[in-house]
């Protein structure tokens, strides 16, 4: 089973028991707990806005659905920041964040530095954080990539996307109106070279046929001056056939006879 797939799966698994549990507050937790620590699951906004949720707000239990909302759209540096309004993450919780931390600076930059890697992720040599980047990330499916130790980077090939926040729909939006707009004007370019390379093309297919015509008209004509030429040759040679008819029509000498 193909990764996006099984992201599917489990994303509606776990928005249909959210879903379920409308009045249950710390079952909802519960849920939001288990779902930030599934080592397969990269993406959070769909079961942020199941309605159930929002029920979360005011109560006990309001850290939860922070703790929700960063896993969609945050990192580890961003916990680190807030780390006094949160709970304590568990240890699969941590891992999770990381991966998904490592995601964002992949959508940022396609050459990582180690020591930039190691500062954003809290990871204290070369070979620890290499261990990470091919257990937990490459491993896992979530980037492709290959590692250089002699220029102490993570050069990024592949890197699956993590959910858009709200406020970049609108740029999302807009990138996609650009897009559409530039692919309508390159798309009617394109019709209209198809329709003047059509039309010369048929221009020069009349212009070879009236080459054609032509040709054959030539080569009429010169068979036919070839052919009064070669009677002309006949009929004014001397000796021939003129010359003959003449000799016929003069009357013959009769011969003497020898003494």
């Amino acid at each position: 089973m193909d990764m996006e797939r099984r992201q599917s799966e489990i994303i509606d698994d776990f928005v249909k028991r959210a879903a379920a549990l409308y009045d249950a507050a710390p079952n909802l937790a519960g849920l939001i707990l288990e779902a930030t620590a599934h080592p397969f699951l990269f993406a959070f906004s769909e079961i942020l806005s199941v309605p159930s949720l929002a029920r979360l707000k005011g109560t006990q239990y309001s850290s939860s659905l922070d703790v929700l909302r960063l896993f969609a759209y945050g990192t580890w540096s961003d916990y680190k920041r807030n780390a006094g309004c949160l709970p304590v993450l568990l240890p699969d919780q941590v891992r999770k964040l990381k991966q998904l931390s490592v995601l964002t600076l992949a959508e940022i930059e396609k050459v990582l530095s180690y020591d930039h890697l190691m500062e954003e992720l809290d990871v204290s040599n070369v070979r620890e954080l290499e261990d990470f980047l091919i257990n937990e990330c490459m491993y896992v499916g979530i980037v492709r990539g290959k590692l250089d130790q002699s220029r102490r980077c993570f050069e990024v090939q592949f890197a699956a996307g993590r959910d858009l926040r709200p406020e970049q729909l609108d740029n999302m939006i807009q990138t996609l109106n650009n897009w559409s707009g530039t692919s309508d004007n390159l798309l009617h370019m394109i019709q209209e070279k198809i329709k003047w390379a059509d039309t010369m093309s048929e221009a020069n297919k009349m212009h070879r046929k009236e080459i054609v015509d032509k040709v054959e008209e030539v080569k009429k004509s010169l068979k036919a001056d070839l052919h009064l030429q070669g009677h002309g040759e006949i009929f004014s040679e001397p000796g021939g056939m003129m010359d003959y008819e003449e000799d016929r029509s003069r009357p013959k000498r009769r011969r003497q006879p020898m003494a």
